[in-house]
């Protein structure tokens, strides 16, 4: 095993970073801080950070065919145009629950872009119970709903062979897999693969490996855990010097690096003087595995 490395690349001190994308055409990571309803971009060989405030709270970002990118923000599915800092609604879901919000979502290998919503929270992790749904807005912008109930919508992503779906509704605190049909999108027979132990806390952002094991960000657990979901076993626990770790991705050369966003909503000045990094990007080297590239919307 080569050693772990972690580091904060970016003091961005967001509210609630989420999202993270790694962008392969420009070197960057794209993520969303989505109480102060920001899309940014970061260059990593410049260092430099970018962003698009939007006017409601943006909950994910995905890359677009097309070029650009497509973003949830409030209860819309919309596209992004980084030039003008425009959004153009494509589509809207819960027109009837004026205090939902969408939350995580992710790039099907077929290109549609799925998302679920939540009832917005009155504090972190505290909110109207099973306000929530999961979405998909296919290429020619029509939306499918596969089922209600959600408590938090959160991470999601596919098995290699793209035969299983895999989803996390937090409070649930569970690890959710599902056959999935490529040529449909449709999904089926859920069942759980992981229940978190009472030191992992929330599952969070989630997303999968070239070995086909899955990296669930741990909220409030200051954590990132490999699971095998063939066996429901965790392999390995990789702790972050902040505890309201929030999603995770790979990116970098050859996606060899993971980044990991994280939040600083919910914390007391107590903790913030001891987690001075929180709301930042971390960057881990050295894990030995690597990640595969996001899919774009294909719409």
């Amino acid at each position: 095993m080569s050693s772990i490395k972690i580091e904060c690349v970016l003091r961005e001190n967001c509210r609630c970073g989420e999202s993270p994308v790694w962008e392969e055409a420009s070197s960057s990571l794209v993520f969303v801080d989505i109480p102060a309803k920001k899309v940014c971009r970061w260059d990593s060989l410049s260092k430099r950070v970018q962003q698009v405030t939007l006017d409601a709270p943006v909950s994910s970002v995905a890359l677009r065919q097309g070029g650009g990118y497509v973003a949830t923000v409030g209860t819309k599915f919309c596209a992004l145009n980084w030039e003008d800092h425009s959004a153009v609604a494509l589509a809207s879901v819960d027109e009837d629950k004026r205090n939902n919000r969408f939350n995580d979502g992710k790039v099907d290998p077929a290109g549609r872009y799925f998302a679920g919503t939540m009832a917005e929270e009155t504090a972190p992790a505290v909110l109207e119970r099973h306000q929530g749904s999961l979405y998909s807005l296919f290429p020619d912008h029509h939306v499918e709903k596969y089922f209600d109930q959600v408590d938090i919508s959160n991470g999601l992503d596919w098995s290699l062979d793209h035969k299983i779906f895999y989803y996390i509704d937090s409070l649930s605190y569970s690890v959710d897999a599902f056959d999935y049909d490529l040529q449909t999108g449709k999904i089926s027979n859920r069942r759980s693969i992981y229940k978190l132990e009472k030191e992992e806390q929330i599952p969070d952002g989630m997303c999968i490996d070239v070995e086909g094991k899955l990296w669930v960000a741990c909220y409030n657990g200051g954590r990132v855990i490999r699971l095998d979901p063939e066996t429901g076993k965790r392999l390995q626990t990789v702790k972050l010097p902040v505890v309201k770790t929030t999603s995770c991705c790979f990116g970098g050369k050859d996606y060899s690096e993971m980044y990991v966003t994280c939040a600083r909503d919910g914390m007391d000045p107590e903790g913030l003087l001891q987690q001075p990094e929180a709301g930042g990007i971390f960057k881990i080297t050295g894990l030995g595995v690597k990640g595969i590239p996001p899919h774009p919307y294909a719409g």
